[in-house]
């Protein structure tokens, strides 16, 4: 699944993919899968398992996909165990989906699109999954809606507005994420976190504004996300997640 192919000006890029796993063994085939039809298949995969207790990792390795290990908790920081490995093998363009999630099939074509139009950091829309059960019409609207008012949110977020910024807020969820290896290490990655602690990915995004400008959301990097928590939350509790963890259950098993 690897051909290193030219990137900006003309340069190499070796495009690798992190997924961050935890006891994702029911669905993570699904995301094997929609990895696999990938219209450009140029890419080098990787799944973090962080620590699972199930066997994600043994039915990862029987897709001949690499697993490396993170034992600390956080979506944080097994994306940066995940990026880091990839940088030291070569890596010069990394993207992160999760293992809850289907890429569209050209996700990682237009992915490279972007990067070759100039970005360094790159965005994308994350529709609802409806393989997993069968949903409801609200359930179809509200996964759009709630990205919408959490991308609005962030713009006015008090954390998201400094003079340090280099650009405006843009929302990039971790599951639909892309940045060069350059950017990433001066912008000093993720932060190594558990998710009810930090929302990496807002973390990730501000430290980059305090770097460059060349980032920004493509509406042609497509990736259909779980309604599970939304299921689990309600939709005033999702909000409320979204918003700063100003609910948060007992027990956060997302990792």
């Amino acid at each position: 699944m690897t051909r290193r192919v030219s990137g900006t000006g003309g340069d190499v890029m070796d495009l690798w993919v992190i997924v961050p796993a935890y006891n994702e063994a029911g669905g993570i085939e699904a995301t094997l899968r929609a990895l696999a039809d990938q219209d450009d298949r140029d890419f080098t995969l990787v799944v973090v398992d962080n620590a699972s207790t199930d066997e994600t990792a043994e039915i990862v390795r029987r897709h001949g996909v690499q697993v490396i290990t993170e034992s600390r908790k956080g979506t944080g920081a097994a994306s940066d165990t995940g990026v880091r490995h990839a940088i030291a093998n070569g890596a010069t363009h990394i993207a992160r989906t999760d293992a809850d999630c289907l890429p569209r099939p050209d996700w990682v074509r237009n992915v490279r699109r972007a990067f070759g139009d100039g970005l360094e950091m790159v965005g994308g829309r994350l529709l609802p999954r409806t393989d997993e059960f069968p949903l409801k019409f609200w359930e179809r609207r509200l996964i759009p809606f709630v990205v919408d008012v959490a991308a609005t949110f962030g713009r006015f977020r008090p954390g998201n507005r400094s003079p340090e910024y280099l650009g405006p807020y843009v929302m990039i969820p971790g599951c639909a994420m892309a940045i060069t290896a350059s950017l990433y290490e001066r912008a000093g990655g993720f932060p190594r976190t558990a998710i009810e602690e930090v929302h990496e990915d807002r973390a990730l995004v501000n430290r980059v504004r305090k770097v460059t400008s060349a980032y920004g959301s493509r509406r042609d990097v497509v990736v259909f996300g779980s309604v599970r928590r939304l299921r689990a939350y309600g939709l005033a509790g999702t909000l409320a997640w979204y918003a700063d963890h100003r609910y948060r259950p007992e027990v956060i098993d997302i990792r």
